[in-house]
């Protein structure tokens, strides 16, 4: 998998590409992260790549023919002339879901554009693919955005992690219809008083199977119950394209 990001910030990426099994994933060669910066293509002999947005208000905004310079050059230099998927991190898009990462993991190379200041120029949505948010809430940039995405892709991906059966039997994967995972426990069987259910003690796995999924069924009704009303692959009912500001 490639993975090209747009941002202002590279540098903040170091530290996370090169440990646990994300760095793992890049000296296997099973994960490509390029970075190309806006700044590149900005303006004057301050490579200015944002101003003060039509009809006042406060703030900032990306130019439009900086960002989009820098994802049309992305693509030129692309490894095999492989053009990326573009998503656009705005907090205005669809929300990110455990469905999203599963099939942005399964494309060739995908393409992050992290904004900053007070967001985008509106018309930078015309260039993209897709636009997806972490959450109801506003982020400084879309880096760290950024980096939970290529984690939850990431980890997916056939061979990075040890056990590639971890990931089939975990909170929103398809193989459990979206719902949160059930209750784990290791030794020791008492601790302080709380104790392991006596059933995942016992060794008979029908039983063992049947309490898991009554318990991840009961955990979801508690803790997520919009999850139980959700469309069978996870995603909101919102489409892709939505106003975008960061």
């Amino acid at each position: 998998m490639r993975v090209d990001v747009v941002t202002l910030f590279p540098e903040l990426f170091a530290p996370f590409l090169d440990i646990s099994f994300v760095g793992k994933a890049r000296e296997r060669g099973k994960l490509e992260v390029r970075f190309r910066s806006p700044r590149e293509f900005g303006l004057g002999v301050h490579r200015s790549v944002d101003d003060t947005p039509y009809g006042g208000g406060s703030g900032m905004v990306l130019r439009v023919d900086c960002v989009v310079s820098c994802m049309e050059a992305m693509d030129a230099d692309a490894p095999g002339g492989e053009r990326a998927h573009r998503v656009l991190l705005t907090p205005q898009g669809r929300r990110f879901r455990q469905a999203d990462a599963q099939r942005l993991a399964e494309l060739p190379a995908v393409m992050l554009v992290c904004g900053r200041y007070e967001g985008f120029d509106e018309r930078v949505r015309s260039f993209v693919d897709e636009e997806i948010a972490l959450g109801d809430f506003v982020l400084s940039g879309g880096e760290v955005a950024a980096m939970t995405i290529i984690e939850a892709c990431v980890r997916l991906i056939p061979g990075v992690l040890g056990n590639d059966a971890s990931v089939s039997e975990e909170s929103h994967s398809p193989s459990t219809g979206g719902l949160l995972e059930y209750p784990q426990y290791t030794r020791p069987a008492e601790f302080r008083g709380l104790k392991v259910d006596p059933i995942l003690l016992s060794g008979d796995h029908g039983r063992i199977a049947a309490w898991r999924k009554e318990q991840s069924l009961q955990r979801t009704r508690a803790r997520r119950p919009d999850l139980l009303d959700q469309p069978s692959d996870g995603q909101d009912a919102a489409p892709p394209h939505e106003e975008a500001d960061r």
